[in-house]
């Protein structure tokens, strides 16, 4: 119930956000692969915050989650700067502006795994 409310006040506020600036639409098709081998990542958290020409991104976003094929959707992306974060368990986070300035846009993201830390204590 929670996730749903969530969910549906980050549709709102992205839905407001678009209506404000009267911008076209897009629809975002998200595809999250391990770098290493290729394979699908399920359950990765895709976060998008629109991003002002200040390079600033705003307040609230929005949350999806990938499927068993590493796949996620999103539509009514509003044209222009938007920040996306890929996180997930084991893998180092992602984070990249992307313009949107098309009707339909496919972006893959291929997540690392963790460097190892630089110690002199060994």
């Amino acid at each position: 119930m929670r996730k749903a409310l969530l969910g549906m006040i980050g549709i709102g506020l992205l839905a407001a956000m678009a209506a404000a600036g009267a911008k076209p639409q897009s629809t975002l098709k998200f595809v999250v692969l391990k770098a290493h081998n290729g394979k699908p990542v399920r359950n990765a958290s895709v976060v998008l915050h629109t991003v002002d020409k200040k390079g600033k991104q705003s307040k609230g976003g929005f949350q999806l989650k990938t499927d068993p094929e590493g796949k996620a959707t999103f539509d009514g992306a509003p044209y222009g700067k938007l920040r996306v974060q890929v996180l997930t368990p084991g893998f180092q986070t992602f984070g990249e502006d992307f313009d949107i300035d098309q009707p339909e846009l496919e972006i893959v993201i291929k997540l690392k795994k963790p460097q190892d830390q630089v110690t002199i204590y060994k």
